[in-house]
């Protein structure tokens, strides 16, 4: 839809997307409703930041009314499409929609969309680092404001930062929009960007999709919708992403930690130099030691930042000098400080036990990890493993404490793991400074979501990062 005017649109969540979309819509004639299962005084801020329009406001849950004469429900990250008042639009033929697809059918610009189960806002910020110099554009993301326009922009955003709906109608056709998409985001979308990249495809939100092959079929709408004049970018190296390559209906290239095979194009490893192959066009890139951040997972989220830039058009040197420059995301294997010869750091963004794992890796320190939060009714059993060939000490907290501690001890056979109990985080964090020894590494990659104790991954890791600076 282009032209909202006059139109009744049921929101679901009050949180940034739902609030961002609201505003728009409203100044485009529509007719909104807010609904949140919040009380009013719960959501007292996120009213008076709509105080500017005619929005209604349904507080208190997701009554099935408020579908009378309701022309389209958008659903924020958060809602799952099961929730009865989804079910009861679907049934009566309502359309859904959400922020992002509303953007894509207004965007007057190019856009790149990224996804995966893990490594999305790590590749997205650093797609986004790279283009803020080419051709002279200057990038707007996280909430940033255009303070004047003497070049073409960049803006990033999506699932990260703010929603892109915020920005869309002050972009031009020179721009470029650089978003991370979700899972959640997909399900409803209908629009693909015009490159599209798929990162991995491992267990994560089961919770929300149930199965493997729904949370599959949710990623693979990035590339649904593309045409034959679009470019799609999976990883070769995950099993997940690169099962869909059938459904590329445009130009594929790839990216992988090991030699590419012959005739695929795309950005890989060898010998400790990343180098990019299009076609029978060889260019060296950078070698691995220049690259900032941690983890053969890190350096995965680099080689498919170059394939993006390069199906994007961007310069090498401009490339490069992101790279180089890059020290990474917040709550993402992020270095929080030394104290008595122990490194501590903050994966507060490992909300599944895949991620937790491939922090793991990413040292071969001793390491003393920190697990715990909300189950995503996700599989333990590998990373049980894995803490028994790699950690020596494991702090438990969170909801999720119990059924990780069943796990870890029930692996047979390996090295033995000290096992402790906190209950909280913060008492974790002491518990993990009295176990640790110089020269060992404290991690803090739950494995777990933040729900069962704070709002988001986010809190979780700046409270995580306040404690640890309190440390003495």
């Amino acid at each position: 839809m282009t032209n909202w005017n006059n139109t009744h649109v049921l929101i679901l969540g009050a949180a940034r997307q739902g609030l961002a979309l609201a505003r728009w819509l409203s100044r485009r004639g529509s007719h909104v409703t807010l609904s949140d299962s919040r009380n009013a005084d719960e959501l007292a801020s996120a009213r008076a930041s709509l105080a500017d329009t005619n929005v209604t406001w349904a507080v208190g849950g997701h009554r099935l009314e408020l579908l009378e004469n309701v022309d389209v429900l958008c659903l924020s990250g958060g809602i799952p499409l099961t929730l009865p008042i989804v079910q009861a639009a679907i049934k009566r033929g309502i359309p859904l929609s959400n922020d992002t697809q509303i953007f894509m059918e207004v965007v007057p610009c190019k856009t790149i969309g990224i996804t995966g189960s893990a490594g999305k806002t790590t590749t997205t910020t650093l797609v986004g680092e790279m283009a803020k110099t080419d051709h002279g554009r200057q990038t707007v993301d996280h909430a940033s404001s255009i303070v004047n326009r003497q070049s073409s922009m960049v803006y990033v955003g999506g699932n990260i930062g703010d929603p892109l709906i915020n920005y869309v109608d002050d972009m031009t056709a020179d721009d470029l929009a650089i978003l991370e998409i979700s899972s959640f985001q997909l399900e409803q979308m209908t629009i693909s960007p015009n490159i599209a990249a798929i990162l991995n495809i491992t267990p994560n939100h089961l919770d929300r999709h149930g199965i493997m092959e729904a949370y599959t079929a949710a990623k693979a709408r990035i590339l649904e919708f593309q045409t034959e004049k679009d470019t799609a970018i999976l990883s070769h190296d995950d099993k997940g992403a690169w099962s869909l390559r059938n459904k590329v209906k445009g130009r594929l290239l790839t990216f992988s930690l090991n030699d590419l095979d012959e005739g695929l194009s795309g950005a890989y490893l060898h010998d400790e130099l990343l180098n990019l192959r299009d076609g029978n066009a060889y260019l060296p890139l950078i070698l691995r030691e220049k690259i900032q951040l941690r983890g053969d997972h890190n350096v995965a989220n680099v080689l498919a930042a170059f394939t993006i830039g390069h199906a994007a058009g961007f310069k090498l040197d401009d490339m490069l000098e992101a790279v180089e420059e890059f020290r990474g995301v917040p709550h993402r294997l992020e270095f929080v400080r030394e104290l008595h010869g122990v490194r501590w750091y903050n994966d507060s963004i490992a909300t599944a036990p895949e991620r937790s794992m491939a922090a793991i890796h990413a040292f071969d320190e001793p390491i003393v990890l920190m697990l715990g939060g909300r189950d995503k009714d996700l599989p333990w059993d590998e990373l049980a493993k894995l803490i028994h060939e790699r950690v020596d000490h494991v702090v438990l907290f969170g909801e999720a404490a119990e059924l990780i501690e069943k796990g870890v001890a029930g692996v047979g056979g390996g090295r033995s793991v000290d096992l402790h109990r906190a209950n909280n985080l913060k008492e974790a964090v002491f518990i993990a400074a009295e176990i640790a020894a110089a020269g060992d590494i404290v991690l803090l990659s739950p494995g777990g979501t933040s729900y069962d104790a704070f709002s988001d991954f986010a809190e979780r890791g700046e409270t995580f990062r306040k404690w640890v600076l309190e440390l003495s």
